[in-house]
């Protein structure tokens, strides 16, 4: 082992985690912890990871960017023909992972994922920006390309096609939500004796609040 790598630690000091203190309704306290990450100007603080599995078991992830949460779920969009909408079209279970280093912060999430309605994902299309748009029909995202220069092309051919139009969504792009069953809010305390704070979902759509060891 590189030495230097085995070298590296920090020791987390900024606050705690209490149970007397947190919301006894976990999308409320992340809320409260994605507005402070939000106040802190941190660097894409929407930004997480995602991660999905064949039937079979082989897992991937991938970062992607959290575009709105209720008590719904959480929702991400992207390409269903992608190789995360394949998986979670085959295996529509996932995890997200969320990392604010400032603030010595993780959040952990597991459930379940259903693709969001046609209207909610017409909604967000019509606001992204118009180049934006052009890529979701440009990019056959996953798939293999011989250059560079064919996605650009592909581009251009798109720019042609909806040159002082609204531009549609195509119909392989929208959102998928992932609805927790488990959320876990982490803050990194000295010693690495972190604080871990598990909610779990009821069957009657109610959390119980538990304290991980660390």
């Amino acid at each position: 082992m590189d030495k230097n790598i085995a070298d590296l630690r920090k020791d987390y000091t900024l606050q705690d985690l209490n149970e007397t203190e947190v919301n006894p309704n976990p999308f409320i306290q992340f809320k409260l912890w994605f507005d402070q990450a939000l106040e802190a100007k941190l660097l894409e603080p929407n930004a997480m990871t995602l991660a999905t599995s064949t039937p079979d078991g082989k897992p991937s992830a991938r970062m992607v960017l959290l575009k709105d949460f209720d008590e719904r779920g959480f929702v991400l969009f992207t390409n269903y023909n992608s190789h995360k909408g394949q998986e979670i079209t085959a295996n529509p279970q996932a995890a997200l992972v969320f990392w604010w280093a400032e603030l010595e912060r993780q959040v952990r999430i597991v459930g379940c994922v259903e693709k969001i309605s046609a209207e909610e994902s017409d909604g967000y299309f019509e606001v992204r920006p118009h180049n934006s748009r052009l890529g979701a029909w440009a990019s056959n995202q996953s798939e293999v390309i011989p250059s560079r220069e064919v996605l650009e092309a592909q581009l251009q051919d798109f720019q042609r096609k909806y040159e002082n139009q609204e531009v549609p969504r195509p119909p392989h792009w929208g959102g998928f939500r992932i609805i927790p069953q488990e959320i876990e809010f982490w803050q990194g305390r000295s010693s690495r004796l972190h604080d871990r704070l598990l909610y779990s979902r009821w069957d009657d759509g109610s959390w119980k609040i538990e304290r991980l060891s660390p």
